[in-house]
């Protein structure tokens, strides 16, 4: 059931939209897939729909294409609760598809399909409604969206905006396959970081963004550079929050991976949950270790976001062990 955006926003993301084509056949490769099942995707649209499960009003800055995929985008964000007014259609660009392949634990390698060019990234600074993401809560945005023109215009329009603002998350999502280079990519995220209260990656986007990959090293080049709260994924190793003179290491939870591509998004929508609720460092980071391993257990990205029960009890049961 759509929810009612009667009220300012918790959450606007902006970013990334898709749809993923994920095969039903797991360790097998595309060549050889003989069936496929399509799910929202799209790395910002994900973490709105995982606030969303979470009960927070949620929103997403996006562009599909004027087509039927971009349709599925309108009708599958309805049904998540996620506001899509600002979710448009670009003329002649097709909507992105995404196609996996699943070879379990950790072997999950993607093709975008985004060419000639992405309608995401035609994002302009234009079209864009300052007012309510000065209002949202928590504004969330990807690395992704600094890589190509309009869209990275549109994305520093929007952090300088929102500057002093309630709480900007950067995403530090580096997808080698939008950029020239790190070194450009390195050169856009030194304008975004100023304008950013949260930083969020694994080590390697570490290393792109700051060029620390060593976790507590990397906090703190984050936070010199104007971060609040530095979050590094440190993969078996757990996850480094660093906020002030506050520094907490949370451990994984264990799971029999299905599909790892959803987890990380998880864990952006439950990090959003704690930050809203309030919650300790601690709290926070072990809900989102939490919603990324109840993903990471299933095939689907959006469609498995956990709702608040499903983590509570997720989060119980992994107490248990």
């Amino acid at each position: 059931m759509t929810q009612t955006q009667s009220a300012p926003h918790e959450l606007i993301t902006m970013g990334r939209v898709g749809v993923d084509i994920y095969p039903e056949q797991i360790g097998v490769g595309l060549e050889d897939v003989t069936s496929f099942a399509k799910f929202l995707g799209g790395s910002a649209t994900n973490v709105a729909v995982a606030a969303s499960r979470l009960g927070h009003r949620s929103a997403v800055v996006t562009r599909t294409g004027d087509d039927p995929f971009g349709r599925f985008v309108h009708q599958a964000l309805q049904g998540f609760g996620v506001d899509d007014q600002w979710v448009s259609a670009v003329a002649g660009l097709p909507t992105p598809v995404v196609f996996c392949e699943i070879f379990p634990p950790d072997d999950f390698p993607l093709y975008f399909y985004r060419g000639p060019k992405a309608p995401d990234l035609h994002i302009s600074p234009d079209e864009l409604d300052y007012d309510a993401i000065r209002a949202t809560d928590v504004f969330w945005v990807t690395v992704t969206g600094l890589s190509q023109e309009p869209s990275r215009e549109a994305h520093l329009a929007a952090l300088e905006a929102r500057s002093g603002h309630g709480t900007t998350v950067l995403d530090l999502d580096y997808r080698p396959m939008f950029w020239d280079s790190p070194e450009a990519a390195t050169a856009e995220i030194a304008k975004a970081l100023p304008h950013v209260t949260v930083a969020v990656g694994n080590k390697e986007e570490c290393r792109v963004a700051i060029g620390e990959t060593e976790p507590h090293a990397a906090a703190k080049a984050l936070q010199d550079a104007g971060v609040d709260l530095a979050v590094v994924k440190q993969g078996p190793a757990g996850v480094l929050g660093v906020r002030g003179d506050e520094s907490v290491v949370v451990p994984p939870v264990p799971v029999d991976v299905v599909n790892g591509l959803g987890a990380g998004d998880a864990f952006g929508g439950a990090l959003v949950h704690g930050l809203l609720t309030g919650a300790s460092l601690t709290d926070t980071l072990a809900g989102a270790n939490a919603a990324g391993s109840y993903v990471a257990g299933q095939l689907s990205c959006a469609d498995a976001m956990p709702t608040v029960d499903q983590l509570s009890a997720y989060l119980a049961q992994g107490a248990a062990r």
